[in-house]
């Protein structure tokens, strides 16, 4: 299999983009987009920014590229966060959403993750499309895993999530019997995943609350089924070590289940996992090693959430709770935790 690297920076303005792209790839001019096909990405686009404001976190990712298929078609897709396997640890994928793919697809790949070359290539790449094609590779399982997937053109662009300790990756997939991707395919492919992006970052941080954002890798977002929408990397470490057989993307049945419960919080190995809810979904959160003495579960919820920049009002909605009740449970813990302000109270809430 032959690999193809498209320098394409995200964030850089389509035309320049194109421009760059054949100028690196020694290609004789640059890439030139019809105006059907302008047209068609800038509707694409605007129907993102649609489905990222109406749309569940959880549909976002694939509602959003359905609409990518429409000007750059594929035959199935990967996308969601992995480890690039620093500290000796092989390459993992911690979460993903799928199209027309396999339901064991992640943890096969998790399982010959070292041995794929074309993803340590993103990897080792962020921001730039990287293209192969062909069944065939030099290592014999993953010629098998190409070839029972029907992977025969791959596109796949890797970004840093910063702070999360994770990287967000998304992979798009063609028959043999379709053409390979194309530099302009790259080019929107690049684009379109800039928007996709941020699109999903500033969702996950609205949840999440403002002061937690996608700077700490203890947290972690999960629907009422126990799907994961989103999971730091320290997080899914101390997850997978607890339970060693988690295939990551759902959350152990352990977990899962306490989800019934909340608030609430559990041992996870030496430390403590706080489940808190969030509208229809849950917000979990690691703490650095200790537990702060004398809070209950659901006062010790609502002293993270204000930490994180949600409004008394917020938190009396979301835990079902009347405000006045809220300042009890906030005035409490002030004096339980002798903090003065909300930074120190993130700081003792390991927040």
């Amino acid at each position: 299999m032959k690999s193809v690297f498209d320098p394409i920076h995200p964030g850089m303005p389509l035309a320049q983009s194109a421009a760059y792209a054949s100028a690196t790839l020694g290609l004789q001019g640059p890439i030139t987009f019809s105006l059907e096909t302008l047209q068609s990405f800038s509707a694409a686009l605007l129907a993102m920014a649609g489905t990222a404001r109406d749309a569940s976190p959880e549909c976002l990712l694939h509602d959003a590229l359905q609409l990518l298929r429409s000007v750059v078609p594929f035959r199935s897709a990967w996308w969601g966060e992995c480890s690039d396997g620093h500290g000796g640890v092989p390459p993992r994928n911690w979460l993903h959403g799928r199209i027309n793919l396999q339901a064991g697809f992640a943890q096969e790949w998790n399982d010959l993750s070292v041995k794929d070359v074309f993803a340590s290539n993103s990897m080792r790449s962020c921001g730039t499309v990287v293209r192969v094609s062909g069944h065939e590779d030099p290592v014999p399982e993953i010629t098998e895993f190409s070839r029972r997937h029907d992977l025969f053109h791959a596109m796949a662009l890797t970004c840093e999530l910063p702070g999360s300790g994770t990287l967000f990756f998304v992979s798009l997939y063609r028959s043999e019997t379709s053409p390979a991707f194309s530099d302009m395919d790259s080019a929107l492919f690049a684009e379109f995943c800039v928007h996709l992006l941020g699109h999903w970052r500033t969702r996950v941080q609205d949840l999440l609350g403002a002061s937690a954002a996608l700077t700490a890798n203890g947290f972690g977002l999960a629907d009422g089924c126990g799907d994961l929408l989103y999971l730091g990397d320290s997080l899914g470490a101390a997850i997978h070590k607890q339970y060693p057989d988690w295939s990551g993307s759902r959350l152990p049945r352990a977990l899962a289940e306490a989800q019934r419960q909340l608030p609430c919080s559990l041992a996870l190995g030496a430390r403590r996992l706080t489940l808190q809810p969030c509208g229809q979904l849950t917000i979990l959160s690691l703490d650095r090693g200790h537990r702060p003495a004398g809070l209950p579960p659901r006062e010790r919820t609502a002293a993270m959430l204000y930490s994180r920049g949600h409004s008394y009002k917020e938190i009396a909605r979301l835990l079902d709770l009347s405000p006045a009740t809220v300042r009890t449970y906030l005035r409490s813990a002030y004096l339980q935790l002798g903090v003065r302000n909300k930074i120190e109270l993130g700081n003792a809430l390991g927040a």
